[in-house]
């Protein structure tokens, strides 16, 4: 009967002992769970984060190279804009000058004026005036007269010019040291280069948000 009771007492003891263990083991269960829970929960949130910083990359690579692309894209119709309107302007200028030279009396007070001018800006020195073939000829029989008065006390020789020209005058001191080129092609040459910089600032000035965006 004895054996019986310390029998029945072991395995109670026992049996207290597994539960205890049991509850020990489930208790590590739940915080081993908790812990992995809460690390995979992490790694999905720093994930998503990869994912989403990622695509904001993408995006803003996206949106880069679209802005890049508009904006070549409006430099380009920019260009093609002050082209056209320059070389729009540079027409009627040449059919102006054109006429200019058919009309011999308002086309001789011009070229006197351009002669009087060179010769102020050139230092010291005999001169020679270039002009093309056509005022060669109309100019060679009232040369001395027409360069006494436009360029009084300088000494003037008239020649023609090496290559084809609408009009004006190139004058040059006549050892080549210096010159002042007002024939109409170089005058043309020059109101281009200042004709496209006003363009540009007129189309600038009406849409300013474009030309920051070009030049931006």
């Amino acid at each position: 009967m004895e054996t019986d009771v310390q029998v029945s007492q072991l395995e109670q003891a026992l049996l207290r002992q597994a539960e205890s263990l049991a509850r020990e083991a489930l208790k590590n269960a739940e915080a081993a769970r908790g812990r992995i829970l809460a690390e995979t929960e992490e790694h999905i949130k720093l994930r998503e984060e990869r994912e989403i910083l990622s695509a904001k990359a993408e995006a803003e690579r996206t949106v880069r190279r679209r802005l890049q692309a508009a904006e070549t894209k409006r430099a380009a119709e920019f260009d093609r804009l002050r082209w056209v309107l320059t070389e729009a302007v540079l027409s009627q200028v040449q059919n102006a000058l054109q006429a200019l030279v058919q009309d011999m009396d308002r086309y001789k007070p011009v070229l006197a004026g351009m002669l009087a001018e060179a010769a102020r800006q050139l230092p010291p020195g005999d001169l020679v005036a270039e002009v093309n073939a056509l005022d060669y000829e109309r100019l060679k029989p009232v040369w001395e007269e027409f360069a006494a008065a436009a360029a009084p006390g300088r000494r003037v020789e008239l020649s023609a010019l090496s290559h084809p020209s609408v009009g004006g005058i190139l004058v040059r001191l006549a050892d080549h040291r210096a010159r002042v080129d007002q024939t109409f092609e170089a005058r043309q040459e020059r109101l281009r280069d200042q004709m496209a910089q006003v363009v540009m600032e007129r189309l600038f000035a009406s849409a300013p948000d474009l030309g920051t965006l070009v030049h931006g």
